[in-house]
């Protein structure tokens, strides 16, 4: 697979892995089903999660690093990163939990990290 792609793919996982590590534990305590749980076994329960991005987000960064021979620069990484993250967290956060509403300024936000996805890329 094209490396490029493949980069893309791996951090896509990463961040769904990622985002359920992160939030999915509020998810999870507003059905109940770990609503008892301690703090301590949250953070043990979202630390396994975030073992298996780990697992997509390294591998990603190693294939993609220009440095290794993949097609992007640290900061062309890290911007594409960061909006990837926070195109899944929104679709999470519409998918997952009913108070959360996307406001102008949220968009506005949205489309300023897109346009740094491309100013990194402008050669």
């Amino acid at each position: 697979m094209n490396p490029a792609i493949l980069t893309v793919v791996m951090l896509v996982v990463s961040n769904i892995f990622m985002t359920f590590a992160w939030y999915g534990h509020l998810k999870l305590q507003s059905t109940g089903f770990s609503a008892n749980w301690p703090l301590y076994v949250v953070v043990l329960f979202s630390w396994g999660i975030a073992l298996l991005e780990y697992s997509f987000q390294v591998p990603a960064n190693r294939i993609g690093f220009e440095g290794n021979g993949g097609p992007y620069s640290l900061i062309q990484l890290k911007v594409m990163q960061e909006v990837i993250t926070l195109v899944v967290f929104v679709i999470f956060s519409l998918m997952a939990f009913d108070n959360f509403a996307m406001r102008w300024n949220h968009y506005l936000a949205m489309a300023l990290l897109v346009a740094a996805v491309y100013l990194v890329f402008m050669k």
